[in-house]
């Protein structure tokens, strides 16, 4: 393992984070904070309790989970994306790194900048509403496993996106509806018989389900907590698994 080849693409990916802090860092955190005050302090004193939680409270975990998608999904294609675009990709191929570490560079260095919003974000919705998280630990390491699946996710549509416009369709188009839909701002049970079995086809319902159970839980999650770590955990294989075909092929990488 070529630990000071993945320390040297950690290392650089961050630098880049920092040097845009005020837009990778504040501008996420202040979206978020839009969302608390409407969804959470103005119209959640009016909503009726969900699992004995309140709105407000609610809304906490699928409103961490929209953004940790999102920035997830962003800083992975794009961190991956800008060699290609710059031809410094075949600096990367020659050099003695393997796939695999520079994926634990990329990776590594887009998933510590996803927690940290997380955590920065679950910080300041203290400040909108008073909640507690029953599975303290438990909610952390499925932070960080959702981050590190949907940055792989994001690594292979930069490593597939052939313009910058290409990197936005899929979060813009198809996963921002779907976690508007997987459960963020309501429970499944509010919803027809019918729309709940539809509902059920969404993956993004799985992870929403999964954290806030972390945070309230049996009584506010919508799916059984395995189902949901065997869902995201499915998925974070699929991705390993493409992400291994695309190195070995050289597809997109090589020509």
């Amino acid at each position: 393992m070529n630990l000071y080849g993945v320390q040297a693409i950690y290392t650089f990916e961050m630098a880049r984070w920092f040097r845009t802090i005020g837009q990778s860092l504040f501008s996420p955190v202040l979206s978020t904070s839009l969302y608390f005050i409407v969804f959470g302090a103005a119209i959640g004193s009016r909503m009726i309790d969900i699992g004995g939680v309140s709105y407000g409270a609610f809304i906490v975990p699928g409103l961490i989970m929209l953004t940790i998608l999102m920035e997830s999904v962003s800083n992975a294609s794009f961190g991956i994306y800008m060699p290609r675009w710059a031809g410094t990709i075949y600096e990367l191929l020659s050099a003695p790194v393997a796939p695999i570490e520079a994926v634990l560079g990329y990776v590594g260095a887009a998933a510590t900048k996803s927690v940290v919003i997380g955590l920065v974000i679950l910080a300041t919705a203290r400040l909108f509403v008073p909640f507690e998280i029953e599975h303290p630990i438990l909610a952390v390491l499925f932070l960080i496993l959702i981050a590190v699946t949907f940055c792989l996710f994001g690594f292979i549509l930069g490593l597939l996106a052939d313009g910058f416009e290409r990197l936005q369709i899929v979060p813009m188009l198809i996963l921002t509806p779907l976690t508007f839909l997987g459960g963020t701002f309501y429970s499944l049970d509010m919803l027809p018989p019918l729309w709940q079995k539809l509902t059920l086809f969404n993956p993004i319902v799985y992870l929403i389900s999964g954290f806030r159970w972390a945070f309230y839980g049996d009584e506010a999650a919508d799916v059984d907590i395995w189902i949901s770590v065997a869902a995201t955990s499915a998925f974070l294989l699929l991705c390993l698994s493409i992400i291994y075909w695309i190195f070995k092929t050289g597809y997109r990488l090589k020509n």
